[in-house]
C-alpha cells in the first residue's frame, strides 16, 4: 500500500475521557469496547434451532468493509469531559457516521455507571477528521 492509499484508507477514531484519570489498562479496555461495539451494533442475529449466527452485511465499497479488509487504521484521541464526549457522539450520529458510546458499569474503577469512550468510524478519513480534528492525540 502506498502513502496515498494509506492516507485515504478508512479510519476509526477512538476518543477517551482524560478527566476521569483512568488507569492505562482501563483506558485500553474502554477503547477496545468502543472499537468493537461499532460492529456489534450493526450485526444481525439469525436464530437457528441449535445456534445463533451473528452476521455483518456491508455494501461493496462501504468504508467499514474496506477497513475490515485493510489495515485497521486507528487514532486514539483525548477529550476532557463527559459533556464533550456525549456531544461528539451526537454529532457523529447526525453526520451519519458509525459510532458507539461506552458506559462503564462502575464495578471496578468508578462507583457508578460512567461514560468513558466513543468510537467514530471506521469511515472515510475526511469525514472522521471533520468531527475529531481539533482533539489531541492521547
Amino acid at each position: 500500500m502506498d502513502n496515498l492509499q494509506y492516507k485515504n484508507a478508512p479510519k476509526q477514531a477512538i476518543i477517551l475521557r482524560t478527566d476521569l484519570k483512568m488507569r492505562k489498562g482501563k483506558m485500553v479496555s474502554q477503547g477496545a469496547h468502543a472499537s468493537l461495539k461499532v460492529f456489534t451494533d450493526d450485526m444481525k442475529i439469525e436464530q437457528g434451532v441449535n445456534s445463533i449466527k451473528r452476521v455483518l452485511n456491508f455494501e461493496s465499497g462501504c468504508p467499514m468493509s474496506a477497513w475490515l479488509d485493510g489495515i485497521y487504521k486507528k487514532v486514539v484521541l483525548a477529550i476532557d469531559s463527559e459533556e464533550g464526549l456525549l456531544e461528539l457522539h451526537q454529532h457523529a450520529i447526525k453526520a451519519g457516521l458509525p459510532t458507539s458510546l461506552i458506559q462503564d458499569l462502575g464495578l471496578t474503577e468508578f462507583n457508578e455507571p460512567t461514560y468513558t469512550a466513543v468510537a467514530i468510524g471506521p469511515w472515510w478519513p475526511d469525514e472522521v477528521d471533520a468531527l475529531t480534528g481539533t482533539l489531541k492525540l492521547l
